[in-house]
C-alpha cells in the first residue's frame, strides 16, 4: 500500500461508511453527494489494493482487511482530535469533544454528572448517545464513542470496565396490590403474577432471568415492554409487576410500592467502559477524573461504588501507550 495516496478525508469517509452501513447514509451525514462518497471509496480501495467492504443483507460490512483499516483509521483520526484538544489546552483553556454511549436506564444519572462537569469545564462539548444494550453494544463494536456506561459491560481483551455506581434492582407493584402491606414476601408467592420485562438482551432482564434460573423458578406470564417509563406506568396501572432499577423510580411520580421480596434487591452496578485499543481523548480523561473526584456530589453518596477511588488510575493504565 502506498500511504502517500491516503488522506484524512478518505479515512473520514471510510469510517462514516462503515458506521452507517450504506453509502447513501454516509453521504448524508458528511453533506456530500453519493457519487463523491463512492469515488472516495474507490480511491481508498485502489490505494490499499484489497477489498474493504462487502454487501451482506443490504448492508455494507467490512472484510477482514477492511476491519483492520477501520481500526487504524479510527486510531489516526482520534489521535489528531486529541492533538487538536491539546492545542486548545495549550492556548489557555480546556476544551474538546466527548462521545458517550449509555444504556437507557443510565439516562437518569449521566445528565446529573454532565451538568456538574459542564459547569466546571464549559468549553468541553459532549454528544450523548442513548439506546438499549444491543444498540450501545453495536456502537462499542464500531468504536463510535470514547466512553460507555453499562450495567452489564461487554467482555474481552479490548474492554476496560470499572464499577462506579450501585444499581440495585427492586420488585415494584401498584400501590393497591395485595402484597403492598406485607413486611416480608417469598418470590414463590408472586410466580403466578404477570411480570413486565424489557426486551431480550436488556441487562436488567438478564440479571432477573439469571436469578430466576438460580432459584429454579419459571414465570408463566410475561409481557415485554421496551421502555422503562412505559413499564413504570403499566405497573402503576395494574398491568403487572416488574423488576427495575432503583434509579428509575427516583424520576417517576407514579403510585408504586417496592415489595419486600426475599433475595431482593438484586445487586447490580453500572460500569464506566472504554476500549483499550482506542486512544482516550484528553477531554474524556478530564471527565473520568471529574467522576472520580466528584461523583458523590452528583448522586446519592450511598450509591457510589468503592472502585471510584482508583477510577482514573485504571483508565490511565489501560490507555494505549503514546509513541515518541
Amino acid at each position: 500500500m502506498n500511504i502517500r495516496h491516503l488522506s484524512f478525508r478518505l479515512l473520514q469517509v471510510y469510517v462514516q461508511v462503515v458506521r452507517s452501513g450504506a453509502i447513501t447514509a454516509a453521504a448524508r451525514s458528511l453533506h456530500l453527494t453519493q457519487p463523491t462518497v463512492s469515488l472516495q471509496l474507490k480511491k481508498l480501495v485502489e490505494a490499499v489494493g484489497e477489498p474493504l467492504l462487502e454487501n451482506r443483507q443490504q448492508r455494507l460490512v467490512t472484510t477482514h482487511v477492511g476491519a483492520e483499516l477501520y481500526r487504524a483509521a479510527c486510531d489516526v483520526l482520534g489521535r489528531f482530535e486529541d492533538f487538536n484538544g491539546f492545542l486548545d489546552e495549550a492556548r489557555g483553556g480546556s476544551s474538546g469533544h466527548i462521545n458517550i454511549g449509555i444504556v437507557t436506564t443510565a439516562k437518569y444519572v449521566m445528565p446529573r454528572i454532565l451538568g456538574a462537569f459542564y459547569r466546571l469545564l464549559p468549553q468541553v462539548s459532549v454528544t450523548l448517545n442513548v439506546g438499549n444494550r444491543a444498540h450501545i453494544m453495536e456502537r462499542f463494536g464500531k468504536q463510535e464513542d470514547d466512553l460507555y456506561l453499562f450495567s452489564h459491560p461487554p467482555s474481552g481483551p479490548t474492554v476496560q470496565a470499572t464499577r462506579i455506581l450501585k444499581n440495585p434492582l427492586l420488585v415494584i407493584a401498584p400501590a393497591d396490590h395485595w402484597a403492598a402491606g406485607r413486611s416480608q414476601l417469598r418470590f414463590a408467592e408472586l410466580r403466578q403474577e404477570r411480570f413486565l420485562m424489557r426486551e431480550p438482551g436488556s441487562a436488567t432482564r438478564m440479571m432477573f432471568e439469571s436469578w430466576l434460573s438460580a432459584q429454579g423458578i419459571d414465570l408463566s406470564n410475561i409481557m415485554q415492554i421496551e421502555s422503562n417509563e412505559a413499564i413504570r406506568l403499566s405497573v402503576a396501572s395494574g398491568l403487572g409487576l416488574a423488576v427495575t432499577s432503583a434509579h428509575t423510580l427516583e424520576q417517576g411520580r407514579e403510585n408504586l410500592v417496592i415489595l419486600p421480596v426475599e433475595g431482593f434487591p438484586l445487586e447490580s452496578n453500572w460500569y464506566l467502559v472504554s476500549r483499550k485499543d482506542r486512544r482516550m481523548p484528553h477531554a474524556a480523561m478530564q471527565l473520568i477524573r471529574f467522576i472520580a473526584e466528584h461523583l458523590h456530589e452528583c448522586v446519592e453518596p450511598a450509591w457510589v461504588a468503592p472502585d471510584i477511588a482508583s477510577l482514573a488510575q485504571h483508565f490511565d493504565s489501560a490507555a494505549p501507550p503514546t509513541q515518541d
